[in-house]
């Protein structure tokens, strides 16, 4: 979390991550190249790096996708999700090497314009087999550079959370295209079932990871509103709170954050303002609710960023009746300061 705009905000962890990502893109290449060699004496070095640099980019797509679904289910992976945008734009650059070499090597000899050759060489749409599947991996690409070009937190700013986080969630018709670009092109040419079974499994385990999740959030969100008093409703009990943390509950159709801290406790709205992180699977640290994916920070008694940051959530009344903790739906006005509910033991 800056005060303002740096090029770069380098951290040991930071460095960590990209010291392993790079590291693991030079080994992949380095032991796809050796083998390749021994398996195909005679392969060029053009498609050579075609074929790394395809592979490669796969792998990372599933990764990158792997990681969000994967962090909600454990938070263990939750390191994994801090640099993801990292991860998400060396994907895009091996992606790039694969497609600029695929069309110098099969569109740049024309007369025609190379790039309009990808979209005028081929135009058997009917045909199954024959199917002009690199329009696919172009389009593809070219959402995996918006992406990555609006990577830095200047876009989310200027062009508002909600735009930002549509045009990212477009990685999925993305994901689509280089299935559809993968399995009418290469796979047609090849005759070990290896990469037609890797691509399934690829497939299959990104769809049970987000089904997966997806569950877990909806059991989590079900939360009785049976037990309701002058507008509150029960949500769960003191003790199911740990101490620092908090527990997530969805009343009105709207998650809830309930932080337990310094014996209190405080509701704001579970909706980082950064990228709508999830501020309940955050910890309080130095007095301040600190999201998990980017350590953006709130004051829990009144959801405002301290100064000089002026990020605010909603805030909500919250009480304790016995043993039970006890919330009203019905936000504050964002910033809004909330007296908190004090624990029995701390009076």
């Amino acid at each position: 979390m800056s005060a303002s705009y740096q090029s770069i905000l380098w951290n040991r962890n930071k460095k960590v991550y990209d010291a392993i990502l790079i590291g693991f893109v030079a080994l992949y290449l380095f032991l796809f190249i050796i083998l390749s060699l021994i398996v195909h004496p005679t392969i060029t070095q053009e498609t050579l790096i075609i074929r790394s640099t395809a592979t490669l980019a796969l792998l990372l797509l599933h990764i990158i996708l792997s990681i969000g679904p994967l962090a909600r289910l454990n938070p263990v992976f939750l390191p994994l999700l801090y640099n993801r945008r990292h991860l998400g734009v060396t994907m895009f650059c091996v992606g790039a090497v694969h497609g600029i070499f695929s069309i110098i090597q099969f569109h740049a000899l024309g007369n025609i314009n190379p790039i309009v050759s990808v979209f005028v060489s081929n135009t058997h749409f009917s045909s199954l087999t024959k199917f002009p599947f690199q329009i696919f991996g172009f389009f593809g690409l070219m959402v995996f550079f918006l992406m990555a070009i609006t990577s830095h937190d200047f876009w989310l700013h200027n062009l508002g959370p909600r735009v930002w986080k549509t045009l990212h969630m477009m990685v999925y018709f993305a994901y689509i295209s280089i299935i559809l670009h993968v399995m009418l092109g290469i796979i047609q040419y090849e005759t070990s079932p290896v990469l037609v079974s890797l691509i399934g499994v690829g497939m299959i385990s990104i769809i049970a990871l987000h089904l997966i999740a997806s569950d877990k959030e909806r059991n989590e969100d079900r939360v009785s509103a049976n037990a309701a008093l002058n507008g509150f409703v029960n949500v769960c009990r003191v003790n199911d709170i740990q101490d620092n943390r908090a527990k997530v509950v969805c009343l009105d159709k709207e998650r809830i954050a309930i932080f337990k801290y310094d014996g209190k406790l405080s509701a704001v709205s579970n909706v980082c303002k950064h990228q709508n992180g999830p501020l309940g699977e955050g910890r309080i640290i130095d007095g301040c609710i600190t999201c998990p994916w980017h350590g953006y920070q709130y004051l829990p008694h009144n959801g405002s960023s301290p100064p000089p940051f002026k990020e605010k959530v909603a805030t909500y009344d919250v009480k304790i009746v016995g043993q039970e903790v006890w919330v009203n739906p019905k936000p504050y006005a964002e910033g809004t300061e909330v007296i908190p509910a004090t624990l029995k033991s701390n009076k």
